[in-house]
This record gives C-alpha cells, structure tokens and sequence, in this order.
C-alpha cells in the first residue's frame, strides 16, 4: 500500500514496476510466512524485525490462520460476500478458497495498491463457477474508490464482510483510519461485518516498539502500533463477536492448545446492527 491509487482491474496497463532494492512489506511477509516470493532487501528487513521478536514468523502465521478461522466462521452465519482489502501475496487458504469450499457462490474481491500483488492478482481469480472474484489495484486511503469499483462484483444491497487483515498499520493516525473503517462500513447494510487483524503496542511491548523501529527504518512502509483499546475503537457501533477483540490465536481457536500461540495482534470481528 503505497503511492497514488487507482482502481484498474488485475492485469490492466503494462507490467508493474517492482522495486527490489528496498524491502517491501508484502514480500517481508511472504519470507515470515515461508514463501519465495522476496529478495534480499525483503529478507534483511524481515531477519530484523525477528532479532527484536523471535516469534514473529509464528505471529505472521498466526495472522494466516485467524484469517481462514474468521471467513469459515462468517461462511457459517450465512455472508456470501466479502471485501478483502489488503490482500498481500497469495499463499495458501485465501479468502475466495476458505469461503467457496464452504458456499460455492461466495463472491469475493480483493484490493491491493501493491505492484508485487497485482503481478500475482491471477491466483486470486481462482473462483468458483458458482461464485466470483475481483482484484482491484486501489489503496485503502481512499475507500469511496474501493467501493465503487467493488459494485460490480458484490451486490452491496446485501450483507459484506470487509476483511482489513494486518493492514490498518500502515495507515497512520494523521490519516484517520478511524474514518477510513466508517466510511467502508457506511457504504454496507446491516448485518454486514468487520474483520481486523493488527500489530499491539501493547504486547510485549518493548520487543515492538524495537520491532516497529527496525521496519520503519528498513521498509517503504510506515507502520503503526496500536493497543488493545485501539483497536477496539475500529468497531465503534457495532456488536463484537465473542471473544471480542483479543490476541489472535485466542479467537475461537480450533483446538485450546492453540491459545498458546505466540503472537503480537489483537483480532475481532464486528456485525453491523
């Protein structure tokens, strides 16, 4: 999520311009998650930020997993629609494959304004004959665009999970992000939900900060720790799921073992009234 924003479909324009010098976020998170989709620079910064907190490999992947445990979950209360934003690199158990294993027709689109996710947007578009997906090369700062450009594919008359898995982040406090989340959230009907997933401030909180210093320093991306008590606020109005907003791997985990989890997000899930 960097740069001017726009709302082109996958593959529209020539080939992106990808800069592998410096270290980018979404491949620093490919290289925690296992992947091969990073270079040098990716791997530095990401070999950094693990010096500060060892366990942040297993975070990440925490974050993967929450991701899959939430869309499943939302499958089962009947959402066929879900606006994931954010995406980064495809891995394993995206969004579209979670939710059409459990409801074929689901209808997924997913943004990004990450040239390095839109040179791997075709694996997203992997959908269902039943169901639908769409890539939107478009920035979460401006979400009037995501919206509009989102119509198409998702019938916003009727219920829309928006998925804002470890990306609010990056956007800073002087760029309201509160206001971002309302504004998407204005533009869906009752019954819709929210998903966030995001980096703590406070826990483990002095291994974070340095975490946060060495990313910032290394990075094209900015990122911003938040609290429990901010995080929480991203749901202002709406009615939380049980748990609530708490680390990841304690939401609804698929067995107790997995509460043990190191892990350095806090996670929720909201309905809209």
């Amino acid at each position: 999520m960097s740069g001017d924003s726009g709302s082109a479909g996958a593959g529209n324009g020539g080939p992106p311009d990808i800069d592998t010098s410096v270290a980018h976020v979404a491949r620093v998170y490919n290289y925690w998650l296992g992947g091969t989709t990073n270079y040098p620079a990716d791997r530095q910064a990401a070999q950094q930020a693990m010096a500060a907190y060892p366990d942040l490999a297993l975070s990440a992947r925490a974050n993967r997993a929450f991701l899959a445990r939430t869309v499943r979950w939302l499958a089962g209360q009947g959402i066929r629609q879900f606006l994931d934003i954010g995406t980064g690199i495809p891995v394993n158990n995206n969004t579209h494959e979670v939710a059409q294993a459990i409801a074929a027709d689901s209808r997924v689109v997913y943004a990004d304004h990450d040239p390095i996710v839109l040179a791997h947007a075709r694996s997203l578009l992997t959908s269902s004959p039943e169901g639908a997906t769409d890539y939107l090369d478009a920035d979460l700062r401006e979400p009037g665009k995501i919206i509009t450009a989102a119509a198409p594919t998702l019938d916003l008359g009727r219920p829309v999970a928006i998925v804002l898995m470890a990306v609010l982040q990056f956007v800073m406090d002087e760029e309201r992000p509160g206001d971002i989340v309302a504004e998407l959230l204005d533009a869906v009907p009752s019954g819709s939900y929210l998903v966030v997933s995001h980096p703590a401030s406070d826990i483990d909180a002095a291994s974070m900060r340095e975490l946060a210093k060495r990313l910032n320093r290394l990075m094209v991306q900015r990122v911003a720790l938040r609290s429990r008590a901010e995080v929480t606020q991203f749901f202002d109005g709406l009615e939380l799921a049980d748990p609530g907003v708490v680390r990841i791997p304690e939401w609804r985990p698929d067995s107790p073992a997995d509460r043990g989890i190191p892990s350095t997000m806090w996670g929720g899930v909201g309905r809209k009234r």
